[in-house]
């Protein structure tokens, strides 16, 4: 690993003071273990991967077995920069602020992290329902569903209990789950605090806690909620904390400062921005005027190339307005926003994968986070407000973006540009589509 590579503490270490006998030990750090056998007969050797100059493997760092088998599983082999800097301080228990991207392989990070800690230690005798070990809060349902998807990957073949709970979807559900022990619990912020304040969730005895998208918290009035969360949690110095930001502002900086202790920071750069200067072919930018971008859109869509295309709009309206203009020209599409139910908006996302759909229009906020994995194409009806938004679609190397810039964008577009430290390309729709 290069030296830019290399984490850095967040602040200068300072001499201790010999301990008050009357304040609570700080939390321990943790000391790697061996991971324990495997009660399968699977085995490294049935997960090769060659070491290679300047890579981290997840083999390089001591991993569980079980948890090993869960990342072959998964077809990753090499740790991502954010991956393999997190590792370095999280697996002896350290706390971490990292700046890093959506798509960047953070969400592994925390989670493999988490993991890794919960096959090493055991849990606590006495264990209560609804007193998780590690809680994870992230700023949309989406994200969270995502988060509680990929948990339950990693901890297929260990006996580790998940759960989510999501503004949007059945509370009561929600409620009889936590009836029942919790090892890691994701959520949103507001439903997690209403569980807290109806005692239906214990956060007394947490471990770990990941406080995901931190700016994204901020951005939408979340952090007075986040705020209560965290005081039912014990001190910083008793729990491990990871905290992800897109963007490590003097905001940010300081909410970490608050929650975290001695934690390490460490950044990466989004490898999309290198992406979308290189690769201008999957990453189109169209110069239309607002009034021809649905029959812009529609004639597009019609194309035979464009199997699945999720399109992106700023606004709940405007989405709606989209997908009506969509069904009138006889292209099966459906609807994305916070409008519609939860089990609505998982149902349509649900006949996008399967292909019954041939569009999903999602707004900006719906959408933040939203993975491409199932997408050829991915409109951007408007620029997105926010520019992570932008690197995040972009960030998809098998799905083709196309952006509409019309009289309304001209704003978006120099702080997008600024961001990427890029100029995108300017052009004409193709000859015909208009």
């Amino acid at each position: 690993m290069s030296e830019t590579d290399q984490t850095q503490p967040a602040a200068e270490q300072t001499q201790q003071e010999p301990q008050d006998p009357n304040q609570k030990p700080r939390k321990p750090k943790r000391r790697r273990r061996k991971p324990r056998r495997s009660q399968s007969k699977w085995n490294l050797d049935q997960f090769p991967v060659a070491p290679v100059a300047g890579q981290w493997r997840f083999h390089d760092f001591d991993l569980p077995l079980p948890l090993m088998r869960a990342i072959q599983k998964a077809g990753f082999e090499y740790c991502t920069p954010i991956q393999a800097q997190t590792f370095e301080k999280a697996l002896l228990g350290g706390d971490v602020v990292g700046r890093a991207q959506t798509g960047s392989g953070k969400t592994a990070a925390f989670l493999i992290a988490t993991l890794a800690y919960f096959l090493e230690e055991k849990a606590p005798e006495g264990q209560k329902p609804g007193a998780p070990r590690a809680v994870i809060i992230a700023p949309t349902r989406e994200l969270a569903l995502q988060i509680e998807k990929d948990a339950k990957a990693f901890s297929e073949f260990a006996r580790i209990s998940v759960a989510c709970v999501v503004g949007g979807m059945d509370y009561q559900k929600q409620r009889e789950r936590l009836e029942r022990k919790v090892d890691l619990l994701v959520a949103t912020p507001g439903r997690l605090l209403d569980f807290h304040t109806k005692r239906d969730v214990d956060l007394s005895e947490t471990e770990v806690l990941v406080v995901d998208e931190a700016d994204r918290m901020l951005s939408m009035g979340f952090i007075p909620d986040v705020k209560r969360i965290i005081r039912a949690t014990p001190r910083p110095e008793e729990r491990q904390t990871l905290l992800f930001s897109a963007e490590l502002s003097s905001d940010v900086l300081g909410l970490a400062e608050q929650w975290t202790h001695e934690a390490t920071q460490v950044a990466v750069e989004h490898e999309a921005t290198a992406a979308i200067a290189a690769d201008n072919d999957a990453v189109q930018t169209y110069t239309v005027s607002d009034d021809d971008k649905l029959r812009l859109l529609i004639n597009l869509v019609k194309q035979g190339e464009m199997e699945r295309s999720v399109v992106f709009g700023n606004s709940r309206g405007l989405v709606r307005k989209i997908n009506a203009a969509l069904k009138e020209a006889g292209i099966e599409s459906a609807v994305m926003s916070g409008a519609e139910t939860q089990t609505e908006r998982l149902e349509a996302h649900e006949a996008f994968r399967n292909g019954k759909l041939k569009v999903l229009v999602v707004s900006d906020v719906a959408g933040r986070g939203f993975a491409l994995e199932d997408a050829t194409h991915a409109i951007n009806f408007t620029l997105p407000e926010v520019p992570e938004d932008y690197v995040h679609r972009a960030s998809f190397s098998d799905v083709t973006l196309i952006s509409f810039v019309g009289e309304e964008d001209v704003f978006s577009l120099p702080e997008i540009e600024d961001y990427l430290q890029e100029t995108l390309p300017r052009q004409q729709p193709p000859q015909g589509l208009l």
